[in-house]
């Protein structure tokens, strides 16, 4: 693996589901919950919950490009929600609970544009966000959210993939 790894951040729904599938994909070295583009500083779990701080839940995805391309990542983004819900995701409705990707430059923007445009092309309204993730500082959320599958292997996972691309 190269010595820099790049970052991104998704947004869609409940980030347990959003963790555990970028958590598998290959050329990912790390994965963290938290919170972003929201109205408050340090929020918690407690807070963000409520949907008055308008805070994202999000994850952060450490990755190695030598290995995935943030390409790859943005569409496995969309085949692992629904990004035409405007609300949340499924039964989990706020702010808290919205798609959006987190961009943090004009390359990843262009790419994010790309996909959606792609998906559009197929008949999808996306609702989406696009996010200049460099306005947001990401903030980690409590530690027993981190990797909630991998603690709780006999539940079932919050999201399911759908194949959008070929």
């Amino acid at each position: 693996m190269s010595d820099q790894l790049d970052v991104a951040y998704f947004a869609a729904g409940c980030f347990w589901g959003v963790e555990h599938y970028f958590a598998k994909e290959k050329g990912v070295v790390k994965t963290a919950v938290g919170y972003m583009a929201g109205k408050t500083l340090n929020p918690t779990y407690h807070n963000v919950k409520t949907g008055q701080t308008e805070h994202l839940e999000v994850v952060k995805v450490e990755y190695d490009r030598k290995f995935v391309s943030y390409e790859t990542l943005v569409k496995l983004f969309f085949e692992i929600h629904d990004p035409t819900q405007q609300d949340g995701q499924g039964i989990d409705i706020g702010s808290q609970y919205l798609s959006a990707i987190l961009y943090t430059n004009d390359t990843e923007k262009m790419t994010c544009q790309q996909v959606i445009d792609c998906l559009e092309a197929q008949g999808l309204t996306i609702a989406t966000q696009l996010i200049d993730a460099n306005l947001h500082p990401f903030w980690l959320a409590e530690d027993y959210h981190q990797q909630y599958f991998n603690k709780h292997a006999h539940l079932h996972v919050c999201h399911r993939r759908v194949k959008r691309f070929d």
